[in-house]
């Protein structure tokens, strides 16, 4: 067995939930079969390992027959695995039993049993109609074709042939509905992800221009629960990226009440990305009513769901990012260190199983806390971890502002000499990829009058201009985006007025509460 299947086995065993690998030792255990039991013995020292170590397996089975075929051994063990898995979640899974169903037909129709056929996919049409899955019945329709064209009791009729053509037609057109949306949310999607949030007029027209094809889109009389998810996931994702943050919250919401629909095949994890990205938009909105009852539902499914590593994975990345955030948003960097703390273990845990920009983001808004409690040390620490992740070259949205944010710990670690290279490498990188807006303009200015600076006392004038100008920013839509990122006019203020950033932090927050009240 290569390497890459011995690694898969590692993996699927390590992929397994509590429960999951209970059921499978209770379905290996009925057998009495020597090859069973050596699969249940190669199983538990494989689930032993932290790491995938093949050496030690041979000396901890030394003299065991099977040793011989030992990637038969292994093979057999795997594909054991997956079988107990299809039978535990199939009760779970709408699309298992249909394809159970479909099977069973092929079994009744090769058996000469055309009516028992033809019955079992009736029931397997109605299941998939009752679930919108358009994939399945085409298939369904393919076996009753099959039905029709095959020589027995069933009888052909014009009124039989035109219903499964019109059948077939609905089903098709929908399917090429989704596909149209799929290649259209794809594009801004990718777009949303190198590129981030519109920071101009022609980037918000650019972004138009890929959604007008799906704005022109009239989705009233579809079924279909997963082409309805689509578009109005899309839909989230375009006035996200133009800034239309209402907009955005609101077909948040209306893909939010699809969950509430009985037998939605929305994923679980597609819920999670939802109620995160909803979480994070209402508290920008300063909607915190709205932003509890979306992170309750949240921490609902990570205490109620048994979830797999991928779910626990999503969960723990979109749970602790909201947590970063919102106690950063109310300045207290105390419970945020906290979590902190806890996200790098998981971090360390998970590795590179966390998406890269979600990694990436966890890792900016750590350092951002090191900074609030003038750890600048490790907040560099932190962003190096980002700047020297590879897999993230193309995301040009948090490598530019994670540079920022590099060259402001400089300044606080009085890396006066360093400056200069950071700053001639930093506006190379902006300039290379044509994303040097007013922000960048304004924060890489500051940087140069920084380093010019002969006289202490210039200083402090140098962080009001820089403050003045950061409230000019904050009036524009397309620039006072980069403030999310890191409060950095809340940094100057903090410079200016002498006191702690988190106490600056604390106090625009609690102004805010008393506003909206």
């Amino acid at each position: 067995m290569s390497n890459k299947v011995n690694e898969a086995l590692f993996d699927l065993i390590h992929s397994l939930t509590k429960s999951e690998k209970r059921y499978f030792k209770l379905n290996a255990n009925r057998s009495s079969n020597s090859t069973d039991n050596n699969s249940i013995r190669l199983f538990d020292a494989i689930a032993k390992q932290k790491e995938y170590n093949e050496e030690k397996l041979f000396k901890l089975f030394k003299n065991e027959a099977f040793l011989n075929r030992f990637s038969i051994t292994k093979k057999r063990l795997y594909d054991n695995i997956l079988s107990v898995l299809d039978t535990y979640h199939s009760s779970n899974s709408v699309e298992a039993q249909l394809f159970t169903m479909i099977h069973s037909a092929d079994i009744l129709y090769d058996k000469s049993l055309y009516v028992q056929s033809k019955r079992v996919l009736r029931s397997a049409e109605k299941l998939a109609l009752k679930n919108k899955n358009n994939g399945i019945l085409l298939l369904i329709s393919l076996k009753n074709k099959r039905l029709l064209e095959t020589k027995g009791n069933l009888q052909v009729s014009q009124e039989m042939i035109d219903d499964i053509q019109t059948k077939d037609n609905v089903q098709i057109d929908e399917i090429r509905l989704y596909n149209k949306i799929w290649t259209i949310k794809s594009r801004l999607f990718d777009r949303l992800s190198k590129k981030g949030v519109s920071r101009s007029k022609n980037e918000s027209d650019e972004y138009q221009n890929l959604a007008n094809e799906l704005l022109e889109l009239r989705i009233e009389h579809v079924n279909g629960k997963e082409t309805k998810y689509l578009y109005f996931h899309s839909l989230s994702a375009f006035f996200y990226a133009i800034g239309d943050f209402v907009q955005s919250l609101f077909y948040m919401k209306k893909i939010l009440s699809l969950f509430d629909e009985k037998n939605c095949l929305v994923e679980i994890n597609k819920q999670v990305s939802v109620l995160t990205n909803a979480i994070f938009v209402s508290e920008k909105l300063g909607m915190y009513k709205d932003s509890a009852t979306f992170l309750k539902q949240l921490k609902t499914i990570e205490r109620e769901v048994d979830s797999n590593e991928d779910l626990a994975i999503k969960l723990f990345s979109s749970v602790s990012s909201i947590e970063l955030n919102i106690f950063l948003r109310k300045g207290d960097f105390e419970n945020a260190m906290s979590v902190a703390k806890r996200i790098e273990k998981r971090l360390d845990e998970f590795g590179t199983k966390v998406v890269p920009v979600r990694r990436a983001f966890l890792a900016f808004k750590i350092a951002v806390i090191y900074m609030g409690t003038n750890d600048f040390s490790n907040a560099l620490a932190w962003v190096n971890r980002i700047l020297n992740d590879s897999q993230l070259d193309k995301t040009e949205d948090i490598i530019g502002y994670t540079q920022l944010l590099e060259l402001l710990i400089h300044v606080e670690l009085n890396h006066d000499n360093l400056l200069p290279y950071f700053l001639k490498n930093t506006l190379r990188f902006f300039k290379t990829r044509n994303r040097l807006y007013t922000f960048e303009k304004v924060f890489l200015q500051f940087i140069r009058k920084l380093i010019n600076c002969k006289d202490q006392f210039e200083v402090e004038s140098i962080w009001r201009e820089l403050s003045n100008d950061l409230s000019e920013i904050t009036d524009n839509s397309f620039e006072s985006i980069a403030l999310e990122y890191f409060d950095l006019k809340s940094w100057a203020e903090a410079k200016l007025k002498k006191k702690a950033f988190q106490m600056i932090v604390r106090e625009k927050y609690n102004e805010s509460i008393r506003s909206a009240s």
